[in-house]
């Protein structure tokens, strides 16, 4: 399913080949997320990530860069979170060289002009703005900062206007020396591709990124502070998210938390979805998802509801999880849940980006790398009494936090309808 091989420099170049498809994805993971900033660093992990994209030594401006690619009929972006970054190049398979020279030219010899940095702060400004304006999207966030607090994995990835308004070149330059470097790069080549091709333009193309990681992210703290968080805003929608703290990603549970997400919130027959949305019709958009991080984790369910039917709709939130805590799940909601997971890797798998995200990210942050049958492995071994025993655990009344977005005003009554 992948193979794994070394640069001259230490740098590790995965390949996960498969057939049936003319496209290949190039990869590029770094161990660079906002979890190692400090106060006056957050933001700049993310906006690094923009400066990349505005010309280097062969492309010199982001017009070229995009050009490039663009001339070919391929797509580009790049992602930031907490803890890694990645920058990709998606190709036909014969256009896999001007992928990697792209992709290369940004890491190795990116500029970062002042001009260009003086333009996206502006940018940037209103992708913060833009996320103020969509509750949705930020009541995830405020539901990571209620549970965290302040530390590096309570921050918005976005950072604070004051980094964007002042972060400069050398601050780039210095965040870039110290983070990407071979040891902590995983250059991941997907699609239609074999080993031999990926590690010549590996060898080619990024054997001459060196340097040794010098710095590492603080683990996290606990944070024992306010239970629910209130922002009051006139939105058509409250947006709610409801959860607790869970699992690392490295625990023994990891899976049976996947599982118990599926089996809450995370399909059209979830018990989130059929009780909550389908029998009640509180909503329209309603999931249980988990964020997986090294040293903790998250189990949360968001929601978009009507102002009036706040109170309901977070009352059958915690009724789902009341339930679940006390009466455990079924066989037969393991069973489906299994093969909901299971499929839907399966399915993923078929596009090549989202191969190279999968074998990627885990090559760069986890000690082992699995292949598709160890993974579905991995969720087979999880027992009914695990998820059962990790429910009781997790779903307790004191372990709740909630997030409100909308009109509502009375946190005391939010405060009731947690306790």
């Amino acid at each position: 399913m992948f193979t794994l091989s070394r640069l001259n420099s230490g740098l590790p170049v995965l390949t996960a080949p498969t057939s049936g498809t003319d496209s290949v994805t190039v990869l590029v993971f770094a161990g660079a997320g906002s979890r190692y900033e400090v106060q006056k660093t957050r933001g700049i992990s993310h906006f690094l990530e923009h400066m990349f994209f505005k010309g280097g030594k062969k492309y010199k401006t982001a017009a070229e860069v995009s050009m490039a690619i663009d001339a070919v009929g391929g797509s580009f972006n790049a992602f930031t979170g907490k803890e890694y970054a990645g920058y990709y190049v998606k190709i036909a398979a014969d256009k896999v060289e001007l992928a990697c020279s792209v992709l290369s030219d940004m890491l190795l010899h990116a500029k970062f002009p002042e001009d260009e940095i003086e333009k996206e702060r502006g940018v940037i400004i209103e992708e913060y703005r833009m996320y103020q304006d969509t509750p949705m999207y930020q009541a995830g966030w405020d539901f990571e900062t209620l549970v965290y607090g302040d530390q590096p994995l309570g921050w918005d990835t976005i950072g604070t206007e004051e980094l964007i308004r002042s972060v400069k070149q050398a601050d780039f330059q210095r965040h870039k020396d110290e983070l990407y470097t071979p040891d902590n790069l995983v250059a991941t080549f997907s699609g239609n591709i074999d080993e031999k091709q990926a590690m010549k333009l590996g060898q080619e193309y990024f054997g001459a990124i060196g340097g040794k990681k010098k710095q590492d992210f603080v683990a996290v703290k606990p944070h024992t502070g306010k239970r629910i968080t209130l922002t009051n805003k006139q939105t058509e929608q409250a947006h709610l998210v409801l959860g607790v703290e869970a699992v690392s990603s490295l625990d023994s549970d990891h899976f049976a938390l996947k599982l118990l997400s599926v089996i809450l919130g995370g399909s059209m027959s979830s018990r989130m979805f059929l009780n909550i949305r389908e029998a009640r019709g509180l909503c329209y958009y309603i999931s249980t998802s988990t964020d997986n991080y090294l040293d903790t984790g998250l189990l949360s369910t968001r929601a978009g509801v009507d102002q009036s039917r706040l109170h309901e709709a977070i009352s059958a939130i915690r009724h789902e999880y009341d339930v679940c805590a006390k009466d455990g799940i079924t066989k037969e909601e393991l069973r489906r849940a299994k093969d909901f997971l299971k499929g839907k890797i399966t399915l993923s798998m078929e596009d090549s980006e989202e191969r190279a995200h999968f074998f990627g990210k885990q090559q760069l942050l986890y000690p082992k790398t699995r292949d598709l049958p160890e993974y579905f492995e991995e969720i087979e071994k999880v027992e009914l009494e695990q998820v059962n025993a990790l429910g009781k655990n997790l779903l307790q009344t004191d372990r709740l936090r909630l997030v409100v977005i909308g009109k509502e005003k009375d946190e005391k009554k939010l405060e009731e309808l947690i306790s």
